[in-house]
């Protein structure tokens, strides 16, 4: 079953071309990480999956789901954690998460029960009272993930997550979502650091806008250090055929 289809994705902004015939598959319960340097075009990536962005070039399929022709459908099935932290500092972390569960119509029992088990998934239950202003970095990008799970999206998208986070704090989160994706959650997962990829996961490699390479990290890095593969294929000196 597929997660998530990218089929010939195109955007340019007016003379720039920042997706060029972008096309990738992710299995259900796969991870996959969209790797790329700064300025590959992973953020409009983002945009154009969310719809934050739009654009006539191009298919996109969100768990079986037409993005262009039934997108309340399509991002029904999508959750999403954005670069920037987009959490209410002044409201506890149980507050955050049940205003996001009214936004999707979710209110009463149903609420309570899917917010204690989307913060006991994410190791956050003892901090469900605190205000979002007094966790870390990353405790904030937990709540954020647990907020992103509330509505059972199939396929969970999330933009460079780690920024900003020391690397404990990196390994941490990179593991818990690794974890969802093990018990049967889609994830994409936009980065630009190979250390944040294990050698089972789906990769896509991304530079200036096009799609360099697409497979399992394992057989992209082909017996060398990921890292050395990734600079490789994305040094000014090479150019994709």
């Amino acid at each position: 079953m597929m997660g998530l289809s990218v089929s010939d994705l195109g955007f340019s902004y007016g003379a720039k071309t920042a997706l060029d015939g972008v096309s990738f598959d992710v299995n259900a319960g796969r991870f996959c990480a969209v790797l790329g340097p700064n300025g590959a075009g992973k953020s409009t990536l983002v945009a154009v999956l969310t719809r934050l962005l739009t654009t006539p070039k191009g298919r996109i399929h969100i768990a079986g789901h037409d993005l262009a022709t039934h997108p309340r459908a399509a991002l029904a099935k999508l959750g999403i954690v954005f670069q920037q932290s987009t959490l209410d500092l002044d409201l506890s972390v149980y507050q955050n998460l049940a205003y996001f569960a009214a936004l999707h119509g979710i209110s009463g029992r149903d609420a309570a029960r899917r917010i204690e088990a989307a913060l006991d998934r994410l190791g956050m239950a003892d901090r469900a009272g605190e205000k979002a202003r007094a966790l870390n970095g990353g405790h904030k990008r937990r709540a954020e993930i647990a907020r992103a799970l509330l509505h059972a999206p199939e396929v969970l998208l999330l933009d460079e997550p780690t920024v900003g986070l020391d690397a404990a704090a990196r390994a941490d989160i990179t593991d818990h979502v690794h974890r969802l994706a093990d018990a049967g959650t889609t994830v994409v997962w936009a980065t630009h650091l190979t250390d944040e990829v294990q050698d089972n996961d789906d990769l896509v490699i991304l530079h200036d806008a096009k799609v360099l390479a697409a497979g399992t990290a394992h057989d992209i890095r082909a017996g060398q250090p990921l890292k050395d593969t990734f600079l490789a294929l994305t040094s000014p000196s090479v150019r994709p055929v």
